[in-house]
């Protein structure tokens, strides 16, 4: 029985990255943002589960790279998708537009041709997977930025928006360059060679995990101090605390 616990959180996750999918396209990105939230969570209890139950499959692993491409994948293109096409109509509804040459209609459903771009994250995103599952050697280290990371990074945007309400910050994250660059920044960190460490402990010594004690501390600080901001900063310094770590290994 215990070989099912970590397939079932593993369907949790998807279950929740569907529900996101849902209110993310009802451009309810609020409430995509909590259930992608709750599905990472299952994403990473279902990996200790197999580690601990000593349970882990090949069936295992390609379900979890399935339920993350919907989550982690899927998500936050779509949710990209809408904060484009919040940038050119400056707020929220974004099925209804103005007549411009630059719009499309579909069955009634009016978007900018150009927030379409929003979706090469879920397409760098299924590459990134593709490449993870047939990739013997990330086992302690990532290749790339984990698709749950990058999925917190684009998250993280409307909940800015939500709850810091900052004319700069609003200004910012409002506009389309800005959008479009991190969409491709983001394409290229989940595919690039950048050596990542994995927050895997293999037992609970700090001299073993001081890079993984100290990133959790920092992250959790930034978290109580700055809110919602401290998730793109968290992602920063994740890749930060990876390349020092790195270069004094190979020191």
């Amino acid at each position: 029985m215990k070989q099912y616990v970590p397939n079932f959180l593993t369907l949790l996750n998807l279950f929740s990255g569907c529900i996101a999918v849902v209110f993310a396209v009802l451009n309810q990105l609020e409430l995509a943002a909590l259930f992608v939230f709750i599905g990472i969570f299952f994403d990473f209890f279902d990996g200790l589960a197999a580690r601990v139950l000593n349970v882990q499959s090949e069936v295992g692993v390609q379900l979890d790279s399935l339920a993350d491409m919907i989550t982690s994948g899927l998500v936050p293109g779509i949710v990209m998708f809408q904060l484009l096409n919040m940038a050119h109509t400056g707020g929220w509804n974004s099925f209804f537009f103005e007549e411009s040459s630059s719009a499309m209609a579909w069955s009634g459903v009016k978007f900018y041709t150009l927030s379409l771009s929003g979706f090469i994250i879920t397409l760098a995103s299924a590459y990134r997977l593709a490449k993870f599952n047939v990739d013997e050697n990330q086992v302690s280290s990532f290749k790339g930025l984990p698709t749950p990371a990058n999925a917190l990074l684009i998250l993280s945007l409307p909940l800015v928006l939500l709850y810091h309400n900052n004319e700069v910050l609003n200004g910012i994250i409002l506009n389309q360059w800005f959008l479009i660059g991190l969409t491709l920044v983001s394409a290229f960190l989940l595919n690039s060679n950048i050596e990542l460490f994995a927050l895997k402990f293999k037992n609970w010594s700090f001299k073993d995990n001081a890079v993984r004690y100290l990133f959790l501390i920092g992250s959790l600080v930034m978290l109580l101090t700055l809110r919602f901001l401290a998730i793109p900063l968290v992602i920063v310094f994740y890749i930060l605390a990876s390349l020092l770590s790195s270069n004094s290994k190979k020191a």
